[in-house]
């Protein structure tokens, strides 16, 4: 059992969803989206886990029950017990396979596991994973039998212990750092598939030449395979094409709405993967046709444009962590509720903020028209304060290419970084609502983001990139990109090559005991004592500081922040979700004028 020591020390507050939980099969929904088979296997559920130190073997026996998908910390796994860098975590479950599944092949995924895990079936060691945020799978149809099967998975997690990318994870957690999650902490599945499958596809809109592109992939490709592509939108078929796997295929689509947040408009695919006259096998998906791209408006200003069109972005930072499951939401209606509490408040962008979650939570804000703003997990260290306060004074300090500063001394954690930052890429590529992709966060593990910066832009010519969000600029990237808390908006500064972004402010903060992880504790960079005075001091925010800035070309602004965070009180939402913090009508009205600004500035330009 947990020891005292290892128990996590907090008091306990939960959302409404915690009640909604079901324990038998927590997130039942179907993970994935945008590539769905119907022949599929939740095993999210309770699993038996076993802590043991890092130098056992399997353990014999296990002392508990753990709900998978919620990670280990977390008090909707049942265990609320820390994981320490020199330990295993062991979990078991057996899961059969019906008779009619045992031609073909059967995969078994993995949403994410934090950090490293190797995973068993009946006994035979299948393959091993590291990184705690990008989905992976394994081909396991070797393995099972006719009958009941064994899976083992064994996760160990360093934290901050390793400069490795664990975004806000610290196992001292206070000020802006948070509790660590361990584990799986994304839903397992298993798919059966045939001998011969679509492995993936590339989804590529453009909405200049009217067409989307496809590109299929195809595992143990074997004969004259023909790959053909299907384009619904609201139920009927307006456009269809063929093509051989590997092959690009590009289908005119005439007419068609636009995505945008006013007007989040999908179509859906159907992708056939055929041999002959033969189906082989068929996967449904979706896209939106948009364009997101950096554009010079009427005054020669660089600008974010959407559809050609330019844009302004506003919309508040979101860690994503909740009291009762931290790195999991508590349900998929939770995810649900809070991307369209943020619609219903007038924002149309959320920053996600190192972390990447669950491929559930981009399909609703797909379907709920928001723009994401996509951070890469940050690993590495944080820059010691004298760097900090020097930078802007001496150019060397600002220069990420001196590695040791920011913890990527060894190469083979920098290499590690830019492998796992390619899987989040690549799992999230097909995402209709990511316009932005940032590999850094104000220097925390900051290196060689010039390099990385041009690589993302071959990778994905589709998206914009901001570079290094706060503090070491190294003026490329999309945006000139700030960060200004403590005090109040400096006069503007616009880049005349770049965007100009505030991407992050604000913070004001507001402590409802109540509804806080820790009454006694919290943090804000500024407070107030009641929602009528943080209401005011928010809309004050935006009228006399924030307007200016758009009115000098402003193209993005995000505030700190969704919800209170652990200590952090500074949410427009209570960390439990219960309390809307400020007036809602009043700070609905005060982001319809920021629009409205940005709009005027468009028409009279």
């Amino acid at each position: 059992m947990a020891s005292k020591h290892n128990q996590i020390d907090h008091d306990q507050i939960t959302t409404l969803w915690s009640q909604d939980v079901d324990p038998h099969l927590p997130h039942p929904e179907y993970p994935r989206p945008q590539m769905v088979r119907d022949d599929w296997q939740n095993l999210n559920g309770l699993w038996d886990y076993q802590i043991t130190q890092k130098a056992a073997s399997r353990p014999q026996s296990f002392s508990g029950q753990i709900l998978v998908p919620f990670p280990l910390e977390s008090a909707l796994s049942g265990v609320k017990h820390r994981l320490n860098p020199g330990e295993l975590l062991w979990y078991r479950r057996h899961f059969k396979i019906h008779p009619a599944r045992h031609s073909g092949r059967t995969l078994l995924h993995f949403g994410a596991v934090d950090y490293q895990c190797k995973v068993y079936v009946n006994g035979a060691l299948i393959g091993e994973h590291t990184g705690g945020y990008d989905p992976f799978f394994f081909e396991i149809t070797d393995a099972l039998t006719h009958h009941e099967n064994e899976l083992i998975v064994c996760v160990s997690d360093p934290t901050d212990t390793q400069p490795i990318q664990r975004g806000k994870q610290v196992l001292k957690p206070g000020f802006i750092w948070y509790n660590a999650h361990s584990g799986i902490w994304q839903t397992v599945w298993l798919e059966h598939v045939p001998q011969t499958y679509l492995q993936g596809f590339l989804i590529t809109p453009d909405i200049d030449q009217c067409c989307v592109r496809i590109k299929a992939s195809v595992a143990h490709a074997d004969g004259d395979l023909v790959v053909n592509v299907q384009v619904t939108d609201e139920g009927i078929i307006i456009a269809e094409g063929e093509t051989s796997p590997e092959e690009p295929l590009t289908i005119p689509l005439e007419g068609v709405q636009l995505w945008s947040p006013e007007n989040p408009h999908l179509l859906d695919l159907k992708i056939t993967l055929k041999d002959g006259q033969s189906t082989l096998d068929q996967v449904k998906s979706y896209f939106g046709m948009r364009k997101f791209s950096l554009e010079k408006d009427k005054q020669g200003r660089p600008r974010f444009y959407l559809n050609n069109r330019p844009q302004f972005l506003y919309g508040p930072l979101d860690q994503g962590y909740w009291p009762d499951g931290l790195s999991t939401p508590p349900t998929d209606q939770a995810i649900q509720w809070e991307i369209n509490f943020l619609k219903q408040a007038g924002f149309n962008v959320l920053r996600k903020h190192v972390k990447v979650e669950s491929a559930r939570y981009y399909y609703h804000c797909d379907r709920a028209g928001i723009i994401v703003w996509q951070d890469m997990v940050s690993g590495g260290i944080s820059p010691k304060p004298i760097w900090f306060l020097f930078a802007p004074l001496f150019k060397s300090l600002r220069d990420d290419r001196f590695y040791w500063r920011l913890g990527r001394a060894q190469k083979s954690n920098r290499d590690h970084f830019k492998l796992e930052y390619q899987r989040v890429l690549s799992a999230l590529i097909n995402t209709v609502s990511i316009a932005i992709w940032c590999p850094f966060n104000e220097g925390w593990g900051q290196f060689d983001s010039s390099e990385i910066t041009e690589w993302t832009k071959v990778f994905d010519p589709s998206r914009l990139v901001d570079h290094a969000s706060g503090w070491f600029d190294q003026g490329v990237g999309d945006f000139k990109s700030e960060h200004v808390y403590f005090k109040p908006l400096p006069n503007p500064e616009p880049d005349p090559q770049r965007g100009w972004v505030l991407s992050e402010f604000g913070g004001y903060s507001l402590n409802l005991s109540q509804h806080a992880w820790n009454p006694q504790k919290d943090f804000g960079y500024k407070k107030f004592d009641t929602i009528p005075a943080l209401t005011q001091g928010y809309v004050d925010l935006l009228e006399k500081q924030l307007i200016p800035w758009i009115e000098a070309g402003l193209s993005a602004a995000v505030y700190t922040q969704t919800t209170d965070v652990e200590t952090e009180v500074n949410g427009l939402l209570t960390y439990d979700r219960k309390v809307v913090k400020m007036d809602l009508q009043a700070i609905v009205a005060a982001h319809q004028r920021l629009m409205q600004v940005s709009q005027n500035m468009d028409e009279i330009n």
